[in-house]
């Protein structure tokens, strides 16, 4: 299989090439020129199989240029019962009549993130074996929050790799802050920047694609990747857990073979969401894709207007890897929409950047309205539905998943649609315990351990380990810098000194 540049769809690399570049250097997203279908047999076959088993055969059907024994060798090592606290890896747990939640936080790290940033390390070691030159790779990462963690877990003393992680000083938990300023490995390296995500995505992407800068690595036998979601390695993971959730629809009976299920998912950069929507295009039956936004509403005034706009306030909210206004994975499904259509997507990209906004065309707008809907919560219904879920239902979550279930109840409530739902839980609610803390309570203590205590009395849900072991440990990285100085951090970190 071949993948292309959104930008340039004469631009072809195979799989290996596409998770090794991260980007394309025409500031295009790759994306497969084709999709490869899954039946009902197999789906039918897989609801009898473990994650693992739906893994190797999803992933076979992307990664052309790897072995059978490669994907199942970097799909051994990824979900372990070692990394992974449920021996589903993704369970289904049923909330309330046809809403199921998918609990995608089970790894080591605690966040969704996982289900991709622990398999992306293997991907790109057979990935840099066949496309690279030897170079050290260099991972650039721009997070939101939970990326960076997952990422730095991830890839920590992977050989032959550095990771370097930049995240808003004031734009995450701290809780996620003191996941990644404490991470350990000597290939790693993280910055808090004076900013948002959208900042730190976009200064990121300028190193990235800046040709001086690839220049430098070059000599000093470097190369950048990237472990965002821009990297198809990243992305493609993300497609496995919803074929798993169907395959558990149909293992306990919630549906029979090529009935429908929609799916709700919280959504900030657009990757989670987007991966459903591949899902779908491989045969997978999905009748309704929701998309559930929180108050920084960018994709969801997007959906019922058709332009996309991100000049407006951005609010800093209890649900911060969703505070963003530039939604980078968007580009792949509009590239698909308009039917490869690239000159059109670079135009409306770069009309973002120039201007600030762009809109599509009504053959796309009627696309969109066909296959998805959207909505958004507000602080105040985020909060009232993390308390209304554990007071009806005694199922505790975050305020990420808060959103999509808020947004979920009001689709239902909307449409009066029957069809099995599935809500993608993207965190655990340790790592905003203070936001949930408050939700149920009113109010929360200062300290977040002290926040996590209270909550596991209240819920009597306990504090999973890798974040009951934050607490005390040492606090290793510092580093406060402007947008402006983070290549100058990224060469020095390096080592790399210019002239």
């Amino acid at each position: 299989m071949q993948y292309q540049s959104t930008r340039n769809k004469e631009l072809r690399v195979t799989s290996a090439q596409a998770i090794a570049r991260g980007i394309s250097a025409d500031k295009g997203l790759f994306v497969p020129t084709e999709f490869p279908q899954i039946s009902l047999a197999d789906l039918e076959r897989m609801s009898g199989e473990s994650y693992t088993a739906r893994a190797k055969f999803i992933l076979g059907k992307y990664l052309t240029d790897f072995s059978e024994a490669e994907v199942a060798d970097c799909v051994d090592s990824a979900y372990t019962a070692k990394k992974f606290r449920s021996a589903d890896v993704a369970p289904l747990t049923h909330l309330h009549d046809n809403a199921y939640v998918l609990e995608l936080w089970h790894g080591p790290t605690c966040a969704f993130k996982d289900m991709a940033l622990q398999i992306l390390p293997h991907f790109m070691r057979y990935s840099v074996a066949k496309a690279g030159n030897g170079e050290e790779v260099v991972i650039l990462v721009a997070t939101s929050g939970d990326t960076g963690k997952a990422a730095l877990e991830g890839f920590c003393d992977a050989p032959n790799t550095r990771i370097l992680v930049f995240y808003p000083d004031q734009g995450v938990s701290k809780m996620q802050k003191l996941q990644m300023a404490t991470q350990e490995g000597q290939n790693v390296g993280v910055f808090a920047i004076r900013g948002n995500f959208d900042d730190a995505q976009n200064g990121v992407k300028a190193i990235f694609t800046d040709s001086e800068t690839g220049d430098l690595l070059a000599e000093n036998g470097k190369k950048f990747s990237s472990a965002n979601s821009i990297n198809w390695g990243r992305l493609c993971p993300q497609i496995v857990y919803y074929v798993s959730a169907y395959c558990d629809l149909l293992k306990n009976g919630a549906l029979k073979a090529g009935e429908p299920m929609n799916v709700v998912v919280p959504t900030g950069n657009f990757g989670n969401i987007l991966a459903a929507y591949y899902a779908k295009k491989m045969g997978l039956p999905i009748k309704k894709l929701i998309c559930a936004s929180n108050q920084n509403r960018v994709l969801t005034d997007f959906f019922e207007t058709g332009t996309y706009d991100r000049r407006r306030q951005f609010f800093t909210t209890t649900s911060p890897s969703m505070d963003i206004l530039i939604s980078s994975n968007l580009e792949r499904l509009l590239f698909d929409l308009c039917d490869g259509d690239d000159a059109e997507v670079k135009a409306w990209m770069e009309a973002l950047v120039a201007d600030g906004n762009y809109t599509v065309s009504d053959k796309v707008r009627a696309a969109l309205d066909e296959q998805f809907a959207s909505g958004c919560c507000d602080e105040a219904k985020t909060a009232a539905v993390i308390r209304d879920t554990f007071e009806n239902y005694n199922y505790l979550i975050d305020t990420h998943t808060a959103v999509a279930v808020g947004v979920c109840e009001e689709y239902l409530k909307e449409t009066g649609d029957k069809t099995p739902t599935v809500i993608a839980s993207t965190a655990n609610p340790y790592k905003f315990p203070a936001s949930v803390l408050t939700a149920l309570c009113g109010s929360a203590p200062a300290d977040d351990f002290d926040c996590a205590d209270a909550l596991c009395e209240k819920s009597g849900v306990e504090m999973p380990d890798p974040l009951k072991t934050l607490k005390g440990k040492a606090v290793r990285f510092t580093t406060v810098c402007n947008k402006e100085e983070m290549r100058a951090e990224v060469l020095s970190t390096l080592g790399i000194t210019e002239g």
